[in-house]
């Protein structure tokens, strides 16, 4: 009705599904978020590396994978690069070594090449295939003899940040490089000396540049969220910054024939660009849930391929260019705790209202009746590690042990502490749980048999809030409403050192980083502080961002990524100390806990306004209009009596006709009615007017 004047509206089309443009080919086979892909010189294989620890090889046109996985690395693979002839195969990885392959076999040749002292984050080979470079989370670049593997001279020393990209010029005879200190360097490669001052001009880190073909210009991708093209020879910058992107810039490379550039971002789209003017073609390409990590052309230029932390691989049209359900609602109070199983499966969460809740982690349907027995609000839950048992504290002071197959209540309750119980964990073998009380004490407990084992653990002068153990289980964290966070012998109880002192308020939550390393700390204070766990100094500045207290972190399983819940709403995602994208947004009140899927690809939130959101990892979706995220800000597409659908504010978002009211579902931005599965409606909101502006949907019939 009205079509013809309201021209600014939502576009509703509707139609069988098979009709619809179909999607980009997907692959999968990697159980971790895949890092890098690369094709083969001649086209027909592509070669991707992943947080797995594994590289695998594609056949470019059926998607099949090639044989088995190539393992060896003992952490992510960061890199990946086929030497030019295409016979062999190099990866770099978070265990700071560079394995050679046979890309026929996938044999691994010789030992891996060993030299820097932090994570190699990126690889390749010169034309020639003589040499590989490579760059390092330890600030340097390192040359190779491709052919014995040997070090070739110093490593190229000048970037005051960790490196995270390098590339040959076309003819060989030049390096760049990009660095987390947000600038370029361009390098003789055979002399290693830096040529000219660094290319500067970016806000963010530098996270991969690239040559174009014939050699003239450099382009740079950055944590600003821009592209910038460089003169190789002089090092100037040419024209503006390439911006449109709305999360950080990962990934750039340039078409075989130099006309075009594409970038992969933290927005989870590939763009394409003009490489002359500078001037984005086209939409962005969407498929993708998660960031896209890297992307590259195939060597006749026909068809680009992306590699995203939704573990999947996907090929596009170059020419052509041809989310995670409603919040888990159930609980009646606010969600203080959530927690995945170790298989991924099911996620649980414990609540004001003195239940825990288990759910199916992929359609968010609750499972079973709510776990009933605390007669006090529920402040903490955790897996055993083997996944057969639930525990929960709670603020009537005791810990429950719950069968996570059936639900049922195992044993009586374990009774010991004075005070309400803050926060509960597992020991790494399962044989143990440790909790922490607002008596101030921390207790171990027989994690078989219920019983209290030794004495109170006695030190804070505060509430303790939060408890967690080593990885290799000898120790324990705690954080308390002191201020302070204490470590204590696991096996003795003992306090270890002094307490650790910097928090200017109560400390909320404690977390140790996968290694052991390293401890994560929230606090009221508003702030994130990470510790060396062995000598208890904080380990560079502060983490500043949240606008209320801190009042959970985690660490995601392979280390890299911090998250933290915050009283104002958000989940914030941190890498090496900095922010990484905006805030995720979604909640309407404060967030309790955060955590992760065992595989850390899916962050997981509890709140005050009573839901459990299961997130895509590390948008950045700070530009797009909250109640139209596409990914996070969920609300109940229920239109009421006159046919408006409402925001969780109360907000008007749009209109649904009569005829497709009935029993209207919404999952992001596309509606289907279920009732006719026939039918299917998709709303286009590329042209539509809202907020203030909605007015200039109408137009009349003179303009």
């Amino acid at each position: 009705m009205f079509s013809r004047e309201c021209t600014r509206g939502i576009k509703m089309r509707t139609g069988n599904l098979l009709s619809w443009p179909a999607p980009p080919l997907k692959w999968t086979g990697h159980t971790g978020v895949i890092t890098c892909v690369r094709y083969s010189p001649n086209g027909c294989r592509v070669v991707t590396g992943s947080r797995d620890k594994t590289i695998r090889i594609w056949d470019a046109e059926s998607g099949a994978v090639v044989g088995e996985a190539l393992t060896g690395h003992n952490g992510a693979v960061w890199s990946v690069a086929y030497s030019p002839d295409g016979r062999h195969i190099i990866s770099g990885s978070r265990d700071s070594t560079i394995r050679i392959w046979d890309a026929e076999t996938g044999a691994a040749i010789d030992n891996p090449l060993e030299g820097h002292t932090g994570q190699v984050s990126s690889v390749t080979y010169s034309p020639d295939g003589r040499h590989i470079i490579s760059g390092s989370f330890d600030s340097t670049i390192r040359m190779w003899d491709a052919e014995t593997g040997a070090v070739i001279g110093n490593p190229l020393k000048g970037h005051t940040g960790q490196v995270s990209s390098v590339a040959y010029s076309p003819d060989g005879r030049h390096i760049i490089s990009g660095s987390f200190d947000s600038t370029i360097r361009i390098w003789d490669a055979k002399t290693g000396v830096v040529i000219f001052n660094p290319l500067e001009g970016h806000t963010g880190l530098v996270r991969s540049v690239a040559y174009s073909p014939d050699g003239r210009h450099v382009i740079s991708g950055s944590f600003d969220s821009t592209i910038r093209i460089w003169d190789a020879e002089t090092g100037a910058a040419i024209g503006k910054p390439l911006e449109g992107h709305i999360g950080q810039v990962l990934s750039v490379a340039y078409s075989p024939d130099g006309l075009h550039i594409i970038s992969g971002s933290f927005d989870f789209t590939i763009r394409i660009w003009d490489a002359h003017t500078g001037a984005v073609i086209g939409n962005p390409l969407e498929g993708h849930t998660s960031l896209v990590r890297s992307v590259a052309y195939s060597p006749d230029g026909r068809h680009i391929i992306s590699g995203s932390f939704d573990s999947t691989i996907r090929i596009w049209d170059a020419e052509t260019g041809a989310a995670i359900g409603k919040p888990l609602e159930g609980h009646v109070g606010q969600v203080s705790s959530v927690a995945y199983s170790p298989d991924g499966r099911h996620i649980i969460s414990g609540s004001f209202d003195s239940t825990i809740r288990i759910w199916d982690a992929h359609t968010g349907a609750v499972i079973g009746n709510p776990l009933k027995g605390h007669t006090g609000l529920v402040r903490s839950v955790a897996y055993s590690p083997d996944g057969r048992y639930i525990i929960s504290g709670s603020f009537d002071s005791t810990i429950r042990i719950w069968d996570a197959e059936t639900g049922a209540a195992v044993g009586e309750p374990l009774k010991g502490h004075t005070g309400s119980v803050s926060s509960i964990a597992y020991s790494p073998d399962g044989r143990h749980i440790i909790s922490g009380s607002f008596d101030s004490t921390l207790r171990i407990w027989d994690a078989m048999t219920g019983a209290a084992i030794g004495n109170p653990l006695e030190g804070h002068t505060g509430s303790v809030s939060s408890v967690a153990y080593s990885p290799d289980g000898r120790h324990i964290v705690s954080g308390s409403r002191d201020s302070t966070i204490r470590i204590w012998d696991a096996e003795t109880g003992a306090a270890i050192g002094d307490p650790f002192e910097g928090h200017t308020s109560s400390v909320s939550s404690v977390a140790y980083s996968p290694d052991g390393r390293y401890i994560t700390s929230g606090s009221r204070d508003f702030t994130i502080r990470i510790w060396d766990a062995e000598a208890g100094a904080v380990v560079g500045n502060h983490l500043e961002g949240p606008t209320r207290l801190v009042s959970s972190v985690a660490y995601i399983p392979d280390g890299q990524y911090v998250t933290s819940g915050s009283y104002d709403n958000s989940i914030r995602v941190w890498e090496m100390g900095a922010a990484v994208g905006s805030p995720l947004k979604g909640h309407a009140y404060s967030v309790q806990s955060v955590g992760h899927s065992h595989d850390g690809q899916q962050p997981v939130s509890g709140s005050n306004d009573d839901t459990t959101r299961a997130w895509e990892p590390f948008p950045d979706v700070s530009n797009r209009p909250s109640s139209f995220n596409p990914i996070h800000a969920r609300f109940r597409a229920k239109p009421d009596l006159n046919g408006w659908v409402r925001d969780e504010e109360g907000g008007l978002l749009y209109w649904v006709p009569q005829d497709c009211r009935r029993g209207l579902h919404s999952h992001a931005l596309l509606t289907t009615p279920l009732t006719s599965p026939e039918r299917s409606v998709s709303l286009d909101f590329d042209d539509f007017a809202f907020g203030t502006s909605w007015t200039q949907i109408f137009k009349s019939a003179s303009s």
